[in-house]
């Protein structure tokens, strides 16, 4: 019941935010802080639970629409735990950051932020696919909102963009799930949308790999991955910076989640046929946005394209398919998940304080903002992937797992590490070296972060510190529930190499 109460909690809390307005504008903030702390205090809970021999921490099954082989099932396992905790953390951290920032219509942008983490969750531990295309769409919506409602000066154009993209795929998707859905009742006798049935529905390898690629246009769409990346920088820089932190940190990591659970167990044999062209993505992922994210001037635009640089790594120890590689991709998640909110939030902090993003009207900032620069220092190094911290171990057993499928790519994509140093320190150069000068801005205006938002900061420094020293404590978590999924491919399949 614990998972249906994950769910529920925000579902409610969000309408809680929004009617508490009515009493005082100052109550929806606070509601949304403590429905995400008994959140977080409940996802804590799950630590000490026993996986039992089905490897699952906790269950629940109730008939949905039994006619259509339709149920709510849901399941946590280490994997999904540890996304699980990330959402809530950094939702924390969302409603933080738009603690001073969001002062109209208060209640109903914490009850889309909490209505957006809803499907979050519900994506996280659905294991009826039906179910997970439910809250799949149940995500997008109200993160339209955030952005058209609360975005910036286009942010009507982004919030379009950003709906049609993540739309037009998921259907596609659901087109997979129907027909994934149909195969199994002509094999079996009666229709199923359950995760464990599914996996064992057989499909001709052309059929498969259509119905394969339909979930991995969805996933590579949120991911994102080129070529279906386009959306994201436009998002990021459009959101507030709540919806910045929620989308790179939170929303991402469905995709890349989507193919880890779904995309390659359902069809392992599609998967491993399609391994080099997705790993090749992969690597041009890398390094065209890494490329791409040096020639911008406005800051969250570069911050966003870094972060589709950065997932770039988890598609490849995805494809890679081997323990090193996806637990390399598990360790990328979540340590970018936290370096590239805490960017975010920072950009936000900055454009709420001066009003522009615009890197080349900024300079000069150390010496009159020093918290801020040390916390963007210490963020730019965990971007680039500095030893002793998480990014470091994500990215680097992602390519020492990868090495194992496909060299030739993999030494591409590293060359992505020497591009994340160049563009990582050209913004500490710009923004808080060189010559000061206001005259973009009203510099009465530039105040540093003040004792509650650096709160928040090294709460996220100190998970990247925890990741980069004692990584151990989250590979423990996680191999059990990777292990199960690299045993259940049939024939031993090895993706990432060529297939004859």
């Amino acid at each position: 019941m614990i998972l249906t109460l994950l769910v529920a909690l925000l579902f409610v809390g969000g309408l809680l935010a929004w009617f508490s307005e009515r009493i005082n504008p100052d109550w929806p903030r606070w509601v949304a802080l403590a429905v995400l702390t008994a959140e977080l205090l409940l996802m804590l809970s799950l630590l000490g639970a026993d996986p039992g021999n089905d490897g699952w921490l906790a269950t629940y099954n109730h008939a949905w629409l039994p006619r259509f082989g339709i149920s709510l099932q849901f399941a946590a396992d280490g994997f999904s735990l540890l996304l699980l905790l990330l959402t809530a953390f950094l939702g924390i951290v969302a409603v933080g950051s738009a603690w001073s920032e969001i002062t109209e219509r208060a209640g109903f942008f914490y009850f889309n932020l909490l209505w957006t983490l809803a499907g979050v969750v519900g994506i996280f531990t659905a294991l009826d696919l039906f179910l997970f295309f439910f809250f799949w769409e149940v995500m997008l919506i109200p993160m339209y909102f955030i952005i058209a409602i609360w975005g910036h000066e286009n942010k009507f154009y982004a919030a379009k963009k950003f709906f049609i993209f993540t739309q037009v795929s998921g259907l596609i998707m659901l087109v997979s799930i129907v027909v994934l859905a149909w195969f199994h009742y002509l094999q079996f006798g009666f229709f199923s949308f359950a995760y464990q049935d599914l996996l064992n529905v057989g499909m001709n390898r052309s059929m498969e790999m259509w119905v394969m690629l339909g979930f991995f246009i969805g996933f590579a769409t949120k991911l994102p991955s080129v070529p279906f990346h386009n959306w994201l920088p436009d998002a990021h820089s459009q959101a507030p910076s709540a919806g910045s932190i929620i989308l790179a940190g939170v929303l991402l990591k469905t995709g890349a989640y989507g193919l880890v659970r779904f995309a390659v167990p359902l069809f392992p044999t599609a998967a491993a046929e399609f391994a080099p062209v997705a790993m090749t993505l992969a690597a041009v992922s890398i390094l065209y946005c890494a490329k791409v994210a040096f020639a911008q001037a406005d800051f969250k635009r570069l911050i966003a394209y870094t972060s589709v640089s950065h997932m770039g790594f988890v598609t490849l120890g995805v494809y890679a398919w081997n323990e090193l590689a996806l637990q390399g991709a598990v360790m990328t998640m979540l340590a970018h998940g936290l370096s590239s909110a805490a960017l975010f939030m920072l950009a936000g902090a900055l454009q709420h304080r001066i009003h522009t993003r615009n890197m080349l009207e900024m300079g000069g900032f150390w010496g009159r903002v020093p918290r801020m620069s040390a916390v963007a220092l210490f963020f730019s190094i965990a971007a680039l992937g500095m030893p002793g911290l998480g990014n470091f171990i994500g990215e680097f057993l992602a390519l020492l797992g990868a090495f194992q499928a496909n060299q030739v790519l993999t030494i591409i994509s590293a060359f992505g590490l020497i591009f994340a140093s160049v563009y990582s320190l050209w913004v500490i150069q710009k923004v808080f070296h060189g010559k000061y000068s206001d005259s973009a801005f009203d510099g009465s205006h530039l105040l540093d972060l003040d004792n509650r938002e650096m709160a928040y900061y090294a709460a996220m420094m100190a998970g990247l510190v925890w990741m980069g020293v004692y990584p151990q404590s989250f590979l423990d978590l996680s191999a059990p529930a990777l292990q199960t999924l690299l045993d259940g491919q049939a024939g031993n399949i090895v993706l990432g190499a060529s297939q004859p």
